[in-house]
């Protein structure tokens, strides 16, 4: 999840040399945290490194992933906002799960609560929570609550994964090959441009502030996708090109988009007619899904799921990394400018 209302990272100590978390940058954090931690047991079949980890439980593969929201940094409060921060606290981790391909099943909720909340916020942020889980057919099962300066909820949500044959059919950021179509559900952009409304004091809900407020993402598909064969996605969460990137880092290869097949809504164009494609490709937060694989399955799970699924292009032999292309093949220029948590703010 990802920092974007308000809030700044103050400035740390260093320690014999060792660098600020900040000059580091999140995923140069997790990097560092995921050598220390290793992955010494059996029965862990994934570990740090992508959307949900997946952990052999007897007969089952159980799927785990945790997200916060803060409030002030991911949200800021009112007395209408607090069942949407609900909402989207446990959206967001459905959309890991649906990244995986799997089904959630039963959420932990952690409340690190200042003794100044007012009870009435707590039951519309339970509100909107309960609301999201029978959405998806999440169980609430329990979970914390503490004392803490400052507002914050935590969910971790565990889920479980498909199988055949007693192994888990899971969708991975490092299964793609080089050939495989890149598709994307939904339309992108949407969610940054709410967010930029919301910014600009708009009172009124429509579809883009909607979208970022209480996301919804497209489990169904994620379902869908591991049945057709596919056996390689992302959830955008911090921009497409930030996330197509992590699956060309884990893949070792390269992918190539093209522009103006990237899905753009009507109400995007018509709110941000010249900066939709740059919210788009690095707004975040639509918690769509990325979905790789060749040419045949893609079109095998176009004809499956209701979501509108789109191909924006092919993954490529080469260089890890993400080209923005325009119909005739060149390279446009758009730096990569996804959501990092700890990057120093202006």
């Amino acid at each position: 999840m990802r920092m974007r209302t308000k809030g700044s990272i103050p400035k740390a100590r260093s320690y014999n040399g060792d660098v600020n978390v900040s000059n580091l940058g999140e995923f140069g954090l997790i990097d560092k945290l995921a050598r220390i931690a290793g992955k010494d047991h059996a029965d862990l079949v994934i570990g740090i490194g992508d959307d949900a980890a997946v952990w052999r439980a007897g007969p089952q593969f159980l799927l785990a992933t945790t997200d916060t929201l803060v409030e002030g940094v991911h949200f800021t409060a009112g007395a209408d906002r607090w069942a949407d921060a609900g909402w989207k606290v446990l959206a967001v981790n459905v959309s890991d799960i649906a990244a995986m391909g799997g089904r959630p099943l039963f959420a932990l909720v952690t409340l690190a609560v200042p003794p100044r909340t007012q009870t009435n916020a707590l039951e519309r942020l339970y509100v909107g929570l309960v609301e999201c889980a029978r959405q998806y057919g999440v169980a609430i099962g329990g979970g914390d609550t503490v004392r803490a300066g400052e507002f914050s909820v935590t969910v971790a949500l565990i889920g479980e994964a498909q199988q055949a044959g007693g192994e888990p059919l899971l969708l991975r950021r490092d299964a793609a090959r080089a050939g495989d179509r890149i598709a994307v559900t939904g339309t992108l952009g949407d969610s940054a441009a709410g967010l930029r409304r919301l910014n600009e004091g708009a009172v009124d809900s429509n579809r883009l502030i909607s979208a970022h407020l209480r996301p919804r993402p497209p489990l169904a598909a994620g379902a869908e996708a591991v049945g057709a064969g596919l056996r390689c996605s992302i959830d955008v969460s911090d921009g497409l090109l930030q996330d197509i990137g992590h699956i060309c880092t884990s893949s070792a290869l390269g992918a190539h988009l093209k522009a103006s097949t990237i899905p753009l809504s009507d109400e995007l164009r018509q709110a941000f007619p010249e900066e939709a494609l740059t919210l788009a490709c690095n707004g975040g937060e639509d918690y769509q899904l990325v979905l790789i694989g060749p040419e045949e399955q893609i079109k095998q799970l176009q004809t499956r799921v209701s979501e509108r699924l789109t191909v924006i292009g092919e993954i490529v032999a080469g260089e890890p990394r993400v080209s923005l292309l325009d119909d005739e093949g060149r390279e446009i220029a758009m730096p990569v400018r996804g959501w990092d948590h700890l990057r120093p703010t202006a």
